[in-house]
C-alpha cells in the first residue's frame, strides 16, 4: 500500500528509513549520485514511487519526489525536483522516464 505524506520533509525522512539513502540529481541524459559517483542511464533505474507536494502559500511552487532504485547498481535513493525545472536541460529520454505513469 502506498503511503501518503503531508510534507516533503516527512516523505524524505520516511523513505530514507525505508532504505532510500542516496541523493540523486538530474544531468542532461542521466541521473547522478554524488555519494558514490554513480551515473544511471534511464534504462538502469526504476521509479518506485512519485509524490507531489504543493506549497499552500504558493500554488506555483510544486516539488516532485521520486523514490528510485537500481538493482544492477544496488542503490536506492531520492530525487527531489521543483516542478518543470529540468525541462530545458534533460534529454527527452530522461524526461519521458520521469513522466512515465507509475503502477
Amino acid at each position: 500500500m502506498e503511503k501518503t505524506y503531508t510534507t516533503l520533509s516527512e516523505a524524505v525522512n520516511d523513505l530514507t528509513k525505508r532504505g532510500y539513502t542516496f541523493n540523486f540529481n538530474i544531468q542532461e541524459d542521466c541521473i547522478i549520485c554524488a555519494e558514490n559517483n554513480a551515473q544511471l542511464q534511464p534504462d538502469e533505474f526504476e521509479i518506485d514511487q512519485v509524490y507531489r507536494f504543493q506549497e499552500m502559500s504558493d500554488v506555483d511552487n510544486e516539488s516532485i519526489l521520486y523514490a528510485i532504485s537500481s538493482s544492477q547498481n544496488n542503490v536506492k535513493g531520492l530525487l527531489v525536483n521543483a516542478y518543470g525545472i529540468y525541462a530545458d536541460t534533460a534529454s527527452s529520454k530522461l524526461i519521458s522516464k520521469l513522466h512515465k505513469p507509475q503502477h
